[in-house]
């Protein structure tokens, strides 16, 4: 009897579920977002990378919660449609989501609004011939982007050994002895006016050319608006338990003012009728054994700019008008915790550089020209740090904790005199932090 009612439920109910069942597939097809081109696969990715930042200016500390701009927050969408056995279409948009930017607030902002929120880092088609290579169209990286980060231990996601201004650039520099910070001179702008390393590549509007792979080796090449390009070669390979990868390039930047924010030129804006030549060359090394987990790093570059010898200031000074750099990592990865891979790393940077038509204000505590104000005639920058690095396999996550110890020297002109700045305050800080990958 029990028997006969239950199948008498389910048979009234599979009568009635199938009608709505039919309702709700289509309710959902109407409703769901999907590709609208069926013939071109489509990847959602992206990561979220946020840390505490603690930081020490040598007058005051504090803590702020922040992205990591070593590899900031992002989401895209990649993909791409095959045209027939030697060539496909792709395309690329990625946006990059910045919180709280590592590398531009300071002691009097927490946030920096105006240079954190939304960005555009990848916007371009392709072309891709396996014989011929690819051409690639739009907000593309160049063919010297991320040339001095070459890192086959992941740890570019933490902190970058050869850009260290993503951790705390913004920050003001402080008298030493100095009873607070001003809103004067952020230390980044003595690493070539922007912070970026010398030589190191951007995204921007171009074209860019890669070669298909031969015995390892990539060439590429890329041209933009005003005046721009660059040439590289980059190397993969394998020996036995050894992994390599290595890159160089050159790159050339013929347009008097070039204002970008992050790769600009050390001079600017300086004599609107001079064609000047602002250039590049730089590279890295990344050497791996599996075996051992043993690993380091070593990246290189060196930029100069003809233009900045035209500055009032530098007149009859003998300016230095080249930018250079070397940094190393050196590390051990092995998995000794069932998690995933643990990494222990160690950091070194150091740059040296000429003029730059950066203002140091009158009466910036630093500038011992006092109320006058002056430009940088020339500057070094040193860091050293140690990291550690936990790779959750199972979320596809890194935790991590980095510390830093930043020390600086610079001279100041004006006029044509040249003068130490007043002693400067040595910065620390410590990220500790995640990422996860989606």
């Amino acid at each position: 009897m029990l028997g006969t009612s239950v199948s008498a439920q389910a048979a009234d109910l599979g009568g009635d579920c199938c009608g709505d069942l039919e309702e709700r597939v289509a309710e959902l097809e109407a409703t769901t977002a999907r590709k609208g081109n069926r013939k071109v696969k489509l990847t959602v990715y992206g990561k979220v990378n946020q840390a505490v930042m603690f930081w020490d200016d040598g007058d005051e500390q504090n803590a702020y919660v922040v992205t990591n701009d070593a590899s900031r927050s992002r989401f895209g969408f990649k993909g791409g449609a095959k045209i027939n056995d030697d060539l496909s279409a792709n395309f690329q948009i990625e946006i990059g989501v910045r919180s709280a930017n590592s590398k531009r607030d300071n002691q009097f902002d927490a946030i920096n609004a105006d240079e954190s929120g939304l960005d555009v880092r990848h916007a371009w088609w392709n072309l891709k011939s396996k014989k011929y290579g690819t051409i690639q169209v739009g907000h593309t990286p160049g063919a010297a982007q991320e040339i001095t980060e070459i890192n086959l231990a992941g740890t570019s996601d933490v902190g970058k050994y050869a850009d260290v201004e993503d951790s705390g650039g913004g920050f003001f520099l402080v008298r030493e002895g100095s009873a607070a910070a001003t809103n004067g001179l952020q230390w980044r702008r003595l690493i070539a006016r922007t912070g970026a390393a010398p030589g190191e590549g951007d995204r921007r509007e171009a074209v860019l050319y890669e070669s298909p792979e031969f015995a390892g080796f990539t060439a590429s090449a890329a041209w933009g608006g005003d005046d721009f390009w660059d040439a590289g070669l980059r190397y993969e390979g394998e020996f036995g338990s050894i992994k390599v990868e290595a890159g160089i390039a050159y790159s050339e930047n013929t347009d008097n003012v070039d204002d970008s924010a992050s790769h600009g030129c050390p001079a600017r804006n300086v004599d609107p009728n001079t064609n000047s030549k602002c250039q590049g060359l730089a590279g890295s090394i990344s050497v791996l054994d599996t075996k051992s987990g043993l690993y380091g790093n070593f990246a290189a570059g060196e930029m100069w700019d003809d233009t900045v010898d035209s500055a009032a200031n530098f007149a009859g000074t003998g300016v230095d008008d080249t930018y250079k750099f070397w940094a190393a990592e050196v590390g051990i990865q092995q998995k000794w915790n069932h998690l995933g891979k643990t990494t222990l790393f160690g950091q070194y940077y150091q740059y040296t550089g000429g003029g730059i038509t950066q203002t140091v204000n009158g009466g910036d505590p630093i500038n011992s020209f006092g109320a006058q104000s002056a430009q940088i005639f020339s500057s070094e920058v040193d860091m050293w740090g140690l990291g550690a690095m936990q790779k959750i396999d199972a979320a596809d996550m890194k935790l991590y904790a980095l510390y830093r110890h930043y020390e600086f020297d610079l001279q100041l002109a004006r006029g044509g005199v040249v003068q130490d700045s007043e002693p400067l305050e040595d910065f620390q800080v410590l990220m500790t932090g995640a990422v996860i990958n989606f």
